[in-house]
């Protein structure tokens, strides 16, 4: 039996080792702030895809190379489709760098793509445990839990998210008559 548990434990020491080496994750915090406080100033959809652009260049913005070449390469490989090579990718990077958001959040994208819900959503409380303001991650966990059935919840992350910045693409969600409206507001 012990022939089997040490390449067990070296296996997991392993692995270790890796999130020790990836540093912190870059500290946005400030910007994003600005970049919402922007957003919800605008009278108007004008200038909020750029503001958005630039919130999405802060998140996607890892720790250190390696965990950038990572992610690039998961997000490339998702927005061909590639959902199984997208996850092993996204899950290196979340073994490597445990703390970063994005990690989790891109993961959870491809697991919603390839419509695994309660997993998506694991990974999407991952990443709001990690930043509680990534807005893409409320609104991806917003689309999550209604495709699960849980409307009320998914209505309270949609309402959170719009708040935050109220220009985000499923915005269209929450307005009267669409399905996370709030009650009373269906037409």
């Amino acid at each position: 039996m012990t022939r089997f548990l040490l390449p067990l434990a070296f296996a997991l020491a392993g692995s270790a080792g890796l999130a020790a080496d990836c540093p912190p994750p870059p500290d946005h915090d400030a910007r994003l702030k600005a970049l919402m406080a922007q957003a919800r100033s605008l009278p108007s959809e004008m200038g909020a895809a750029d503001l958005s652009r630039q919130m999405w260049e802060l998140w996607a913005d890892a720790p250190d190379e390696q965990a950038q070449a990572i992610l690039d390469r998961g997000m490339r490989k998702r927005s061909s489709y590639d959902l199984l090579g997208a996850i092993a990718d996204f899950d290196r990077l979340v073994e490597y760098c445990p703390d970063y958001a994005e990690g989790y959040n891109q993961r959870a994208f491809a697991l919603f793509l390839g419509q695994d819900y309660p997993a998506a959503l694991t990974d999407l409380n991952q990443a709001l445990a990690r930043s509680p303001d990534h807005v893409a991650a409320l609104s991806g966990r917003a689309l999550t839990l209604m495709a699960l059935g849980r409307i009320d919840e998914a209505r309270a992350d949609m309402t959170r998210a719009l708040a935050l910045n109220p220009w985000i693409p499923e915005r269209g969600l929450a307005a009267p008559g669409g399905p996370l409206a709030p009650l009373g507001e269906d037409i």
